[in-house]
């Protein structure tokens, strides 16, 4: 009685696999989110194709394939829509940070890859990082520093993710790591503002906001955020 429970068991769990291999294949492919990439680009380096089964698609070595063949696209979630519906929502990175290194200028997502470089003097069009030396950079990889900066490295990736998560990156000219006791961001093209390095920089950040917001649009200067509670803006 017991084996023939176990066999019918089987019996069953063999006929779904049957039943998800014969008819639950992609049949459509649909991209969200793209700009950079065509949705082509987006779907073969994926190793994504028509035909493909929807349940036996292993949907995160199709995710690490795009990120690591376009390195412009930070994040990817693949969802199904049955029946044979297959979307790919990807996440690009629009406002990179850039470090000038080597005579040119190595672009950064937010989560710290290497996206691209450009020529250093198209260096304004970007938030320009000072004070960190990269370590054999490379398009595609994530930044490696020396020893010595891995501290400022591991700061600017959390001041880079909460800038592009309260879309606050493309307002930024540069960050500069360089001094020990502070960080000091370029914001506007207006204010050079000040933290400190244990700073609470997601409510530091809608702090500086709040600040700016209360300034005339003319106004310039500088912003010093490393008082706890208060911030206080010196014009220049």
């Amino acid at each position: 009685s017991f084996l023939y429970k176990v066999l019918v068991f089987a019996a069953i769990c063999g006929a779904i696999a049957v039943a998800l291999a014969l008819f639950f294949k992609v049949e459509t492919i649909s991209v969200v989110g793209n700009s950079r990439y065509s949705a082509d680009q987006i779907v073969e380096a994926g190793g994504i194709s028509p035909g493909d089964n929807m349940f036996f698609l292993n949907k995160y070595n199709a995710s690490e394939k795009i990120t690591s063949a376009l390195p412009y696209i930070e994040t990817v979630r693949i969802s199904r829509q049955l029946p044979g519906t297959l979307v790919v929502i990807v996440t690009e990175c629009t406002a990179p940070a850039a470090i000038q290194q080597e005579g040119k200028l190595w672009l950064l997502s937010g989560d710290g890859k290497i996206v691209d470089t450009k020529p250093a003097g198209s260096a304004d069009q970007y938030a320009t990082v000072k004070g960190l030396t990269l370590e054999s950079p490379q398009v595609g990889a994530d930044i490696q520093v020396p020893e010595e900066q891995q501290a400022a490295a591991r700061l600017l990736l959390t001041v880079l993710g909460l800038l592009r998560d309260k879309d606050m990156l493309s307002d930024v000219q540069s960050i500069d790591l360089s001094d020990a006791a502070s960080v000091v961001m370029r914001y506007l093209d207006r204010f050079d503002v000040t933290f400190r390095w244990d700073a609470d920089f997601d409510y530091k950040l809608d702090y500086l906001m709040a600040v700016v917001e209360r300034l005339e649009v003319n106004e310039t200067g500088a912003i010093d955020m490393t008082q706890e509670g208060k911030a206080s803006f010196i014009p220049g």
